[in-house]
């Protein structure tokens, strides 16, 4: 049996097909092809005439959502946010923890790895490690005393893992360009963040692999015309993706705009960096030590710096649209298939076209989330 999902304004990696049809067998893209055809008694049809038919959006910095945090350390807080997610057309993710103890840190990595996939919400295809080895002069809402040096007793046990697959850190920090060489040679990526590297610790910190930055301009070192710091070190070095959140809170929409200029939309990933309180009323929260308050969707530590946010992939896309000017189909691949190539993803994910994964994304002309499928399968209808 095939499903055929038909009608809709298909976005492909390279331009844009009115009226074509998704075909979908065993999970896979089998082919796309033009109207005319005749399904099989058994076949499914589904008609999104009208609509647009995109590639599922990756988020490869979430924390949590709904009132969950990945280092909840449990199966039920990786359902609730996968579920929460594909709802908002995030097809696959990773979750992310933040600088916890030890303890905390292996208990959220464990889960993710014994945790099955879910069957109605967003996959999660590894883990993202934001800290600890962090500078705790740009550390942004991590917690102060739990920020450390590299220590290879414990980050041996991260590399044993196949699922840590990114990894922010400090480079400037005592050992971790050492860190990065092994990660490196493991296959894991690395991101510049909470960060007061110079511009030439930036550059060293690419020669040795690091390919990301997090949250471009927030927790780190800013640029100046005579010191470019860590922020002109990722601008303008093009090895370096730079993921950003473009809520329009953490970055003036005149400073993304400069950072689409500066990197080109290849290698720009949007991002959300959300936290338990996004989708959440307003009201105060605590990570495990973390406390913050959300109020006019603005998470908010008790020193009133930012501490993560409430967006959503969809709600940056049309952000990034506002912010920048530019046509959904420029500013698609920053949620799609930049952050899928940036993590070795690209041959099965980011992009619809034959012998891709099924995670496909149904918006309306308001680019809302009408459908969610993933891998042939339909998770969320709105």
């Amino acid at each position: 049996m095939s499903l055929y999902i038909k009608g809709g304004k298909v976005f492909l990696p390279t331009k844009e097909l009115l009226y074509k049809t998704l075909v979908i067998e065993d999970r896979i893209i089998c082919d796309i092809i033009p109207p005319g055809y005749k399904p099989g008694s058994k076949d499914e049809v589904i008609d999104v005439t009208g609509r647009m038919v995109v590639p599922g959006f990756i988020d490869v910095h979430a924390h949590g959502a709904f009132g969950k945090d990945t280092v909840d350390g449990s199966w039920d807080a990786i359902y609730t946010m996968g579920r929460f997610f594909a709802s908002h057309g995030v097809t696959s993710y990773l979750p992310t923890i933040g600088t916890f103890t030890p303890e905390l840190i292996m208990k959220a990595i464990e889960n993710v790895v014994t945790c099955p996939q879910p069957e109605d919400g967003a996959r999660h295809l590894g883990i993202h490690i934001e800290g600890p080895y962090l500078n705790v002069e740009h550390r942004g809402a991590q917690q102060k005393d739990l920020i450390r040096k590299p220590d290879e007793s414990e980050y041996k046990k991260w590399l044993g893992i196949e699922a840590v697959k990114l990894i922010t850190i400090a480079p400037e920090v005592e050992k971790a360009v050492e860190f990065i060489d092994l990660g490196v040679e493991k296959n894991v990526e690395f991101a510049i963040g909470h960060s007061g590297a110079s511009y030439e610790q930036v550059i060293e910190a690419a020669n040795h692999g690091l390919k990301q930055a997090t949250h471009l301009y927030n927790g780190m070192l800013g640029a100046h015309h005579r010191s470019p710091g860590t922020v002109g070190g990722i601008l303008t070095d093009n090895r370096i993706f730079a993921q950003i959140i473009a809520d329009g809170i953490h970055v003036h929409p005149a400073m993304v705009k400069l950072a689409v200029m500066a990197k080109g939309t290849s290698r720009i990933i949007l991002i959300t960096d959300s936290i338990r309180g996004a989708g959440m009323p307003d009201g105060k929260y605590d990570d495990y030590g973390q406390k913050f308050t959300v109020k006019n969707g603005i998470a908010l530590t008790p020193e009133g710096g930012l501490a993560g946010s409430t967006l959503m992939l969809d709600q940056a896309i049309k952000n990034m649209i506002e912010f920048t000017g530019m046509s959904l189909s420029e500013v698609l691949p920053m949620a799609t298939s930049v952050p899928a190539k940036a993590m070795g993803w690209i041959e099965r994910r980011g992009e619809l076209k034959p012998g891709a994964d099924a995670d496909i994304t149904i918006l309306n002309d308001d680019l809302i989330v009408e459908k969610t499928f993933i891998l042939g399968r339909e998770v969320f209808s709105k």
